[in-house]
């Protein structure tokens, strides 16, 4: 995220400006900034306090690190459900013929993974009609 040149007590000052009659231009003129930064500053920081952008700012870093972490943790949801899942994929699809039928690939499935999944974890996945 790109760091401001003005921080916010000094926004803070230069709204309060512009609240106490200031003419916008010579506002922004004065303090060498664009009208857009002004209209952009006031329209997320009007009306607040020091107190009150240090709570927003406490905030958006919790939540730049909470999507982070849920960044992290969902790769490795996937890696895992690839690494479980992919070999699984492997067996039930056939090399000519499209999709093989469900017995077929629950035996194939067992054989190639008998220390993960017994038969009896294999049919507890299985709804009863499949079964």
């Amino acid at each position: 995220m790109k760091q401001s040149r003005y921080s916010e007590t000094r926004i803070l000052a230069i709204l309060r400006q512009a609240e106490g009659g200031m003419p916008i231009a010579e506002l922004c003129r004065e303090h060498g900034m664009s009208n857009a930064s002004f209209y952009k500053w006031r329209a997320k920081y009007g009306g607040m306090d020091t107190l009150m952008i240090s709570s927003m700012k406490a905030l958006e870093d919790e939540n730049c690190r909470l999507k982070k972490m849920f960044a992290e943790l969902s790769l490795q949801n996937e890696l895992l459900r690839e690494r479980l899942w992919g070999e699984n994929n492997a067996a039930i699809s056939a090399p000519g013929n499209g999709r093989v039928g469900r017995s077929e690939a629950k035996c194939q499935h067992c054989a190639g993974l008998p220390d993960v999944w017994g038969e009896r974890d294999m049919l507890s996945l299985c709804s009863p009609a499949e079964e």
